[in-house]
């Protein structure tokens, strides 16, 4: 029994040392030691989009090369050079590319950047080291050439480019290509995230066309900026079927030609997500599509679908409408808008757990108005509900404490037998009734709990940028003056000394070190989660003494 406490004490002091030396690494720019990914300076190394060759989805090539012009078709109009056409609601702002009619910034105005407050969250973008576009056209080939398609130059329609009073924007653009005319429209409307995408395709030449419409999503395959083990976040291409579900990716496997997904389908989206945030190209239902992820060029990657639009006949016009979701991660905007699309708030493997602790939180919310508040009134709830279970461990617990001198004698009477030592230790605790691991239990079931909340506020963008009170301004970021860590420090060493002390004198000195330990370990966790077990301490405290300090009285009496 003494080797085994002792065994498990050195292996968790020892893998705090590991996670505390790789948070260490991360911070300082090396190479983190729970991750294949590089450091931040491969950022450095992207490929720019002007770079980007063809890609293949299928056997039909979307072209790569945004932003550059197409060959000039004999009779078609002339378009202008490229412009950026700038959209501006209530919640996004929006740069689209007159060539090809491409996405190329979205900024999100309800939400500010991760590092610098002073500026908003970017999605889509193609400034600096990273590359995040969304890109639509046609492929297949007429008589007349190459169709219209991202790498096009397009003639804008005048409009209006700012919400102002009304409750949508629209931009239309045209372009003419081997004998078919493309009309985008692009619509964004008052407080949504949720952008129309429509493609009217009219055959203008003499001969029956058969064109296919793609959409497709780049992005760079860098990890985030600082991330590490402890607040570690998915950035990847991910997409659901009614046929397979919800299906997750990584750049590596498209690397190394390993992305195992769906293929086909008449449903579903294909989406890029990222930490808190998602983009999500949603095709019209029941529309037969190709489903393609495809590596574009060193540290490009690409995810979309191909759907073909049929036989157009001369003078005919075919139309296909399409969304786009650019946005946060909130499960009641995203369970409204598409099937599915609420999986990308990923909780990893403990959902069936965390999403009801989420619910509760959520509605907490809705009565407290506060999520720093919303997180005490969780741990209250969750210690009422554990309490039984709480109070037979301390229970046993405080029996182990009022046995401790009795412990003491059998240790210093077999000291140089430690079989013996451990026979009279178990018929000491089968005398008083004692469970020597009644005090791990609670500790154990609770676990999953704690694992879960901590993907809850990993995962939700609800609480990004959520106060508590006074230096608390983010929950979802650790404590920035560390006072939640020193006051879990202080909450562990009270809870040491009111459980029974080993009597093993390096235990013992051990179980003093390890609340130190964790609460430089916590440094790093997001900082509601640390006020969670703070209250958590703060209450067992409070059960535990009162128990004990019942079973100390009338052991006395």
């Amino acid at each position: 029994m003494e080797f085994n406490k002792r065994t498990v004490l050195w292996i968790v002091f020892a893998i705090s040392l590991i996670v505390l030396w790789n948070n260490w690494m991360v911070s300082n720019g090396k190479q983190s030691l729970f991750s294949n990914q590089p450091p931040a300076k491969v950022a450095q190394q992207q490929t720019k989009p002007s770079d980007v060759p063809a890609v293949q989805p299928g056997t039909a090539a979307v072209p790569g090369t945004p932003g550059a012009p197409a060959a000039a078709v004999p009779g078609a109009p002339v378009a202008p050079a490229s412009q950026t056409i700038t959209v501006t609601t209530d919640v996004v702002k929006v740069d689209i590319d007159s060539v090809g009619g491409v996405i190329k910034r979205l900024e999100l105005l309800k939400y500010d950047d991760h590092f610098d407050k002073t500026k908003n969250q970017v999605l889509f973008n193609v400034g600096g080291p990273n590359v995040y576009l969304g890109q639509t056209g046609l492929i297949g080939t007429s008589a007349a050439g190459v169709l219209p398609n991202h790498t096009t130059p397009f003639t804008v329609r005048p409009g209006v480019r700012t919400l102002g009073n009304g409750n949508q924007v629209q931009v239309v653009m045209d372009a003419e290509q081997g004998g078919v005319r493309l009309t985008k429209t692009l619509t964004f409307r008052k407080g949504d995230y949720l952008i129309g995408v429509r493609h009217d395709v009219t055959n203008i030449s003499a001969a029956p066309v058969q064109p296919s419409l793609y959409l497709q999503l780049q992005h760079d395959g860098n990890k985030p900026a600082n991330d590490s083990w402890f607040m570690s976040s998915y950035t990847g291409p991910t997409l659901y079927t009614d046929a397979d579900k919800y299906q997750k990716l990584t750049f590596e496997e498209i690397e190394k030609g390993k992305a195992d997904h769906s293929t086909k389908a008449d449903n579903g989206w294909v989406a890029i997500s990222q930490h808190f945030f998602v983009s999500a190209f949603i095709p019209a239902d029941k529309a037969p599509r190709d489903i393609f992820t495809k590596k574009i060029a060193n540290n490009l990657y690409a995810i979309g679908t191909v759907q073909p639009l049929g036989t157009v006949a001369p003078g005919a016009t075919v139309s296909s409408d399409t969304r786009l979701y650019s946005g946060p991660q909130e499960e009641k905007i995203l369970e409204t808008i598409t099937p599915g699309l609420e999986l990308v708030k990923d909780y990893g493997m403990l959902t069936v757990i965390a999403k009801p602790i989420f619910w509760v939180m959520d509605h907490l919310h809705a009565m407290l108005g506060n999520w720093g508040w919303t997180i005490v009134v969780l741990t209250i709830l969750i210690k009422l509900l554990f309490f039984p279970l709480s109070a037979a461990g301390y229970r046993s617990m405080a029996k182990m404490r009022v046995v401790t001198p009795k412990m003491q004698a059998i240790r210093e009477r077999f000291k140089n037998d430690p079989a013996k030592m451990q026979q009279a230790t178990m018929e000491l605790y089968k005398t008083e009734k004692i469970n020597p691991l009644g005090g791990c239990l609670p500790i154990l079931v609770q676990m999953p709990v704690f694992f879960a909340l901590y993907w809850v506020l990993q995962a939700s963008v609800e609480m990004r940028g959520a106060p508590w009170i006074g230096w608390i301004q983010d929950l979802t970021q650790p404590d920035p003056y560390y006072i939640l860590p020193i006051i879990y420090a202080v909450s562990m060493y009270i809870t040491t000394k009111l459980n029974p002390q080993p009597t093993d004198p390096v235990q013992a000195k051990m179980m003093l070190f390890m609340p130190i330990a964790f609460s430089v370990v916590f440094f790093f966790f997001p900082s509601g989660l640390v006020l969670y077990w703070v209250v958590n301490n703060i209450l067992s405290i409070a059960q535990q003494w009162v128990i004990t300090r019942k079973f100390e009285t009338g052991a006395a009496k």
